[in-house]
């Protein structure tokens, strides 16, 4: 599934308005507010919009950012990265590989062995429990 075979009529009904505006408006949740910064279940986080598996649970630790974070992606497939220059700030946007949805940024502030951390909206996300 790509977001070019939907409208956005699509995503709206398919989502709540918090999760459309941050994947596909590109708005980022206040720090400290999404449901999955504190959460510890192990599992997998999968794209609220496409299911693809994004990150382990095992990759996710607290930077204390205000937002989940992990230090590394389930697999090279799961997310395409994006320069991203916006806000007077160099970032690296995060999309979903598979639809194209925005989920977050990545920073070269993680812990090792990646030294990368991906903060990620909790709205953009959805956990299966393993």
């Amino acid at each position: 599934m790509n977001n070019k075979l939907h409208t956005s009529d699509y995503w709206q009904q398919k989502l709540t308005s918090e999760q459309f505006d941050t994947c596909w408006n590109k708005a980022t949740e206040r720090p400290f507010s999404g449901k999955y910064i504190n959460h510890d279940e192990k599992g997998v986080y999968l794209c609220v919009c496409c299911d693809n598996a994004l990150f382990n649970s095992n990759n996710k630790y607290n930077s204390y950012s205000g937002w989940p974070s992990f230090w590394d992606v389930k697999t090279k497939l799961s997310v395409t990265e994006i320069s991203d220059d916006s806000h007077d700030m160099s970032r690296i946007e995060i999309v979903c590989q598979h639809c194209q949805s925005h989920l977050g940024h990545a920073f070269p502030d993680g812990p090792q062995p990646t030294g990368l951390r991906y903060c990620i909206n909790s709205a953009a996300l959805i956990f299966k429990k393993s």
